[in-house]
């Protein structure tokens, strides 16, 4: 798809203009199916948002940020009340959500887990690529992609062209930037690049100063209309990556209005405003999300929780094969958690990325399974969550 200089700078300014978000732009194939990785960064606590329902172990740990009015799923999970989103797409049979997972690292550092979430990777900055990134290469999707904001996900690296560039003071771009840049305002007028540059160092200059993030919470619903616009289209990107940040709630994480529903609340706007404006192409989508751990099933001196281990992964679209509660549930008396504090994680999280990519890029799972994730021992869901 090629993207016009006017389009390019709108959809570079909204990406910037929502600080913690990343739109990049990535070469189609004919099947044209797409999927979207909400990173929820910070450690998102999944028995907050899908609470365990009738255990009173729980309820009695939990007794100043328990979540009121939750919306039963089953039996044995409730959502949390403010996914009024996501609680559409489960009664519309497109909203799944896999819970107690996590991915493999036990740790509890945000640096390590962090990288290990997008890298994929067994030993944390052991890999310089992310399992989309390479994922994608094992589809021959060769990006174009430029994405003119902060630091390119460590998700999507490993495809060739998907770069990014931001004027750091004295450090000068790759040559391979550069000409990506001269490809992209080619027919750009000197006064239209010099604007989108002091637009960027404006933005920058504001995050610094922490200045864009109650906006950007507010612009939600742009950044995901302009990821759409680009998806549903034919020969459009394949994928869109964004960030959520604010999940380490240590301190007056709250109940149903607390810090961690805000941040919960901005993911379910995304899926909303994702939902509404990819259309017809939602039916072809897979929109799920990561985070690098769980959180402590205690809360703390300070109404908040700590670091922990098991979490919930969410996922909405039309590929998915119904809406439920995947999990192996390990069960929350003191021997059946991780470490006696922490909801276990029985389902490695990349069973759940790989399944996904292999229906997405249509590739076999053990493919990506041997050449995505080296070979780690790893469960195919593809059948049990999506449209195979």
């Amino acid at each position: 798809m090629k993207i016009s200089r006017r389009d390019f700078l709108k959809g570079s300014a909204t990406t910037l203009f929502l600080a913690g978000f990343n739109l990049p732009a990535l070469a189609a194939t004919s099947k044209k199916k797409n999927l979207v990785v909400i990173m929820l960064r910070g450690g998102m606590d999944g028995l907050c948002a899908v609470p365990v329902i009738g255990d009173k172990r729980f309820e009695k740990k939990r007794k100043n940020i328990l979540i009121e009015n939750t919306i039963k799923l089953n039996s044995d999970f409730a959502l949390h009340p403010r996914l009024k989103a996501f609680h559409e797409c489960w009664n519309e049979n497109t909203g799944s959500i896999v819970h107690a997972t996590s991915i493999p690292y036990t740790q509890r550092s945000h640096f390590e887990g962090q990288n290990l979430m997008e890298s994929g990777g067994r030993t944390p900055y052991q890999e310089k690529t992310g399992w989309v990134g390479r994922a994608m290469k094992l589809a021959n999707l060769q990006g174009d992609g430029l994405a003119l904001s902060l630091p390119m996900p460590l998700l999507l690296r490993g495809i060739p062209k998907n770069n990014n560039y931001f004027p750091g003071r004295g450090k000068l771009p790759r040559e391979g930037t550069l000409e990506l840049l001269r490809s992209v305002y080619a027919e750009s007028s000197e006064d239209e690049l010099l604007e989108m540059m002091n637009y960027i160092k404006k933005r920058k200059n504001e995050e610094m100063m922490g200045g864009t993030m109650s906006r950007g919470k507010r612009k939600n619903k742009n950044l995901a209309k302009k990821a759409a616009t680009y998806l549903r289209k034919s020969d459009g990107p394949r994928v869109a990556v964004f960030e959520v940040n604010g999940f380490d709630t240590h301190a007056a994480q709250g109940g149903v209005d607390g810090t961690h529903t805000k941040c919960l609340v901005e993911m379910d706007d995304i899926i909303k405003n994702l939902k509404e404006n990819l259309k017809e192409a939602y039916k072809d989508t897979i929109i799920l999300t990561v985070t690098e751990f769980g959180r402590t099933i205690k809360q703390n001196g300070g109404n908040g929780t700590e670091h922990g281990y098991g979490t919930a992964i969410f996922m909405a679209g039309g590929l998915l094969k119904k809406s439920q509660v995947h999990t192996d549930w390990p069960g929350l008396k003191r021997k059946e958690m991780y470490e006696g504090r922490d909801l276990n994680a029985t389902i490695d999280a990349r069973s759940v990325y790989a399944s996904a990519m292999s229906t997405v890029f249509d590739i076999d799972f053990k493919r990506i399974q041997k050449e995505v994730f080296w070979g780690d021992k790893l469960q195919n869901l593809s059948e049990k969550l999506f449209k195979v």
